[in-house]
């Protein structure tokens, strides 16, 4: 049986007596539950946590914006009757006026293992803001459903942003509580951090591969919709960068892409060509879909579905970040001079491509643009690989 961090401050009341007495805070979204599904705000008022506010992350608390870059208000709990106040708003950072609702702030959040989502960008900002006030953060740990696998060029000097906290590859290996430590120690924060560690879980272990069997899958945000997605993201989140859809708008978004104009069949057959390694571990299958909002909303888009899941699934040779990256030089050799990176102030960065945003720095896009070979990548990604590998080592709790 495997038991998240909440789960255990709930069955062991010496985990929760540093909060006796204290102001505590809980920041959480719906996948905030414990293995009963009863969600960590409710389940820490049942045992007698002084609550006196809350925090919701990109897509809120209740997690109810659906699309990207859509704010969240600050509202009053209508069952605890608490403030809760947005991280996705018009601040990103807890302000002077919410970090004077609490002492202790609890972290519950699951996280995919991505350095592109917000999550882990809004754990650092609280960890600074805590450090700055003399708050404490407490993690409740959760898995990393992507396992311990570390993919993608570490994030530049420079193209920090929402989307980008620090020098960590796309696909980190990390929990948000070993996370949490990095930052600590990286920035140098002086901060009372503690993790409520898990009990039972073995991230290397089948079928999972850092999802427990045994566990329910509950959207950490709206378009997180299985454990499918969860490996794909390291790769199919750069779609957020393209002209491309990801399949929002669709049952089974950032697990395919996709476009009116381009040849599925074709695409797949190129990407196998081109560099066939990549493309280990999991299986492609060409479909046709048809978005009800977003990119290509109403448009019969020709693309390809990534099944990284059943019998094709291969925990370590899976590389979704290649195998997404190959997709596009596959479409640029294809279409020349098809209009691939989109341009927009994505996570509001002016001045900079998405795509680069995305992934740091424009190492990728030069890659695709110049008809890169699969070694020159390699040689590129696999010292930031193998210098993440050192230095998070250390922080690793199972």
């Amino acid at each position: 049986m495997t038991l998240f961090g909440i789960d255990r401050l709930l069955a062991e009341p010496e985990l929760r007596k540093p909060l006796d007495g204290q102001r505590v805070a809980l920041l959480a979204h719906p996948a905030s539950v414990t293995r009963d599904l009863v969600h960590t705000l409710d389940a820490l008022a049942r045992v007698g946590v002084n609550l006196t506010a809350a925090f919701g992350p990109q897509h809120g608390l209740r997690g109810d914006k659906q699309d990207n870059m859509v704010e969240s208000d600050d509202f009053t709990d209508p069952v605890h009757n608490i403030p809760v106040f947005s991280l996705y708003g018009q601040s990103r950072r807890p302000t002077g006026q919410s970090l004077g609702t609490f002492d202790v702030i609890l972290i519950d959040l699951q996280d995919l293992g991505c350095r592109i989502y917000t999550f882990i960008t809004t754990l650092l900002y609280v960890l600074e803001a805590a450090a700055e006030t003399g708050k404490s953060v407490w993690v409740l740990d959760r898995p990393n459903p992507a396992g311990r696998p570390i993919e993608g060029l570490t994030l530049l000097p420079g193209w920090e942003s929402f989307v980008g906290a620090g020098p960590i590859p796309m696909r980190h290996g990390l929990t948000l509580g070993e996370l949490g430590a990095w930052f600590v120690d990286h920035f140098k924060l002086d901060v009372d951090y503690r993790v409520i560690a898990m009990d039972g879980w073995r991230s290397d272990a089948a079928p999972g591969y850092g999802w427990p069997e045994d566990r329910v899958w509950i959207n950490p945000s709206p378009n997180s919709a299985n454990l499918n997605m969860a490996r794909a993201y390291a790769g199919t989140v750069m779609l957020e960068g393209t002209t491309l859809s990801e399949g929002r708008g669709t049952t089974r978004p950032l697990e395919l892409f996709g476009a009116p104009d381009i040849d599925a069949r074709s695409v797949i057959a190129e990407m196998k060509k081109t560099a066939p390694q990549w493309l280990a571990g999991c299986a492609l299958r060409d479909v046709s879909f048809e978005p009800t909002f977003h990119k290509h909303v109403g448009q019969l888009c020709h693309g390809v579905m990534i099944h990284a899941e059943g019998g094709f699934y291969d925990h370590a040779a899976f590389k979704p970040w290649r195998l997404q990256a190959l997709a596009f030089r596959a479409i640029r050799t294809l279409y020349p001079d098809y209009p691939l990176w989109r341009d927009f102030p994505y996570e509001y960065e002016f001045g900079k491509l998405a795509i680069d945003v995305i992934n740091g720095g424009p190492g990728l896009r030069e890659w695709v643009d110049g008809h890169g070979a699969p070694d020159e990548l390699d040689a590129l990604t696999a010292p930031d690989e193998a210098d993440w590998a050192a230095q998070s080592a250390g922080f690793k709790l199972y």
